[in-house]
């Protein structure tokens, strides 16, 4: 059976996934257990299994759009995927040692850390737009970048073999801070290392019984889809919009975090800050954008109709 809430789920964090990288494990992962009632564990893995399917098909197309660096992406993947195994492993010790409640540490820390960027972000397009200049679609990574990307990698796979969260967002924290990638390269190589690292994880869970099939297969039937069109948007909308929503996703994931590390949040908060950010975040751009020159107005208006230059020159 096709549950149209579940599907219409995965649809909506599908677009996400394919225009930013990020919405995964931080926003499903929650939206499972606050919304549907999914067990924890079962939320869990059930959601790195569809977040691993999603995010191939949005790295294929990705990599055809050209929007992924495939060495920062190798480079992330030397230290995330065994990073991710051991963070597995790591979390049934800790559990045993130190119960329950280590999780919802780790968890504040990396919803702190979403929001700080997300806002940082969002700030930076918005009363910053300078630093835009500084960004590039690649660089050529010499040997503290190497070491940079395997250091990422290696704590973003432990976080997420330990709290599901962080796979898309906290990767596109270090392509944003650490390499300064544009908004589409970030998105790019974002979501083609985080398949890599899903599927290793996901895998785990797999075996270890906490994936509901079912439950995968009605999020696929919406996010394949959402991630492909997604995808495709990520290269026809302006950097100017798709830098401050980048933020607005970092800070809805921050929120989505908090509830899993126990924060009593409602679900409708999850929709309405974002959407308030949006709406805020363009009004200020709007407020900051420097008022036209009528006589430009005018040149522009003569110029579509044929007619002679308000400055002298020709129409």
């Amino acid at each position: 059976m096709i549950d149209p809430v579940i599907v219409l789920f995965g649809l909506g964090v599908g677009l996400l996934v394919g225009m930013t990288g990020i919405g995964g494990g931080s926003i499903m992962t929650p939206l499972l257990i606050l919304v549907l009632g999914v067990k924890p564990v079962t939320a869990i893995g059930t959601d790195l299994l569809y977040a691993a399917i999603t995010k191939t098909l949005g790295g294929w197309r990705h990599l055809r759009q050209g929007t992924v660096d495939l060495g920062i992406s190798g480079w992330l993947a030397t230290g995330s995927v065994p990073g991710a195994l051991g963070g597995v492993i790591v979390l049934e010790r800790i559990h045993d040692a130190y119960g329950e409640g280590f999780d919802a540490t780790v968890l504040l820390i990396v919803a702190g850390a979403l929001l700080l960027t997300g806002a940082a972000t969002i700030g930076r397009a918005v009363f910053l737009p300078g630093m835009a200049e500084r960004e590039r679609d690649t660089l050529v990574l010499d040997r503290s970048h190497k070491l940079a990307a395997g250091a990422i990698g290696l704590s973003v796979g432990f976080v997420l073999g330990i709290s599901s969260a962080g796979s898309g967002a906290l990767i596109a924290i270090g392509l944003i801070v650490v390499f300064r990638l544009t908004p589409r390269r970030v998105v790019g190589t974002d979501v083609f290392h985080a398949a890599i690292l899903l599927w290793v994880a996901s895998l785990a869970h797999l075996a270890s019984g906490n994936v509901d099939l079912w439950l995968t297969g009605n999020l696929l039937i919406g996010s394949l889809p959402g991630v492909w069109v997604g995808s495709g948007l990520s290269v026809r909308v302006p950097q100017g919009v798709l830098r401050p929503a980048l933020g607005i996703v970092l800070v809805a994931a921050g929120l989505g975090i908090l509830t899993k590390a126990g924060l009593d949040i409602p679900a409708p908060v999850l929709v309405v800050v974002p959407l308030a950010l949006a709406v805020l975040t363009f009004l200020l751009a709007r407020a900051r954008r420097p008022a036209r020159d009528p006589e430009d107005v005018v040149e522009e208006e003569m110029a579509a109709a044929g007619g002679p230059s308000v400055r002298g020159g020709e129409g």
